[in-house]
């Protein structure tokens, strides 16, 4: 199941791919690492659609995820440009902040997961919200710790913009690219600094 966004394509739910795959069938993942502003990114897309994005050349997190969700059997394999993710994270660093709207997302995780994930990419550049509005946007009010853990668990980093979201109190709180990246994150996009808080 697909999810169409003002901010792009989310694949919702655990599906593995857009087709059944043969037990065994060998999977591939290209990967590409990209410089920017933040140090380097690590990128890694199926079938057109970008399944992972992380901080440093390389994650091992991020590679075990993977390799639960698609398999034993699955291949790396260098790309030029995964999925159009480096070229679009070229785009966002220079300035165009709405780089990432039409780049397909196949995140996995549960439906759950992917209702967190989905509710993340709808929010714009220079705005933020808390995790208690992500879990009244997704109809589940009191879930919001359950939100955060989704929202800690986004194999898709800056593309699923998980740095929009600030602690109640409008404070930056946790991020797993640590705190100044998600701090210079919001910076770049007017969204912090100069007073600007949640909202």
């Amino acid at each position: 199941m697909q999810e169409a966004t003002p901010a792009g394509t989310i694949s919702a739910g655990p599906a593995r791919s857009r087709r059944t795959r043969t037990a065994g069938e060998p999977v591939l993942l290209l990967t590409a690492t990209v410089p920017s502003p933040i140090g380097p990114l690590a990128l890694y897309a199926i079938g057109g659609s970008l399944c992972g994005l992380s901080f440093g050349p390389e994650d091992g997190a991020l590679k075990g995820f993977l390799q639960r969700r698609f398999g034993p059997a699955l291949r790396f394999e260098p790309g030029a440009d995964p999925a159009g993710a480096a070229s679009s994270l070229e785009a966002y660093f220079a300035g165009r902040l709405t780089a990432f709207d039409e780049l397909t997302v196949d995140a996995g995780g549960t439906p759950f997961q992917a209702s967190v994930w989905a509710a993340l990419r709808r929010i714009p550049p220079g705005r933020t919200v808390s995790y208690g509005d992500i879990a009244r946007t997704i109809e589940a009010p009191k879930a919001v710790r359950a939100v955060g853990l989704a929202n800690g668990s986004n194999p898709v980093s800056i593309v699923i913009p998980c740095h929009r979201v600030l602690a109640s109190d409008g404070t930056l709180h946790g991020y797993g690219g640590g705190l100044d990246r998600k701090e210079w994150l919001l910076r770049h996009e007017n969204a912090w600094g100069e007073g600007r808080t949640a909202g």
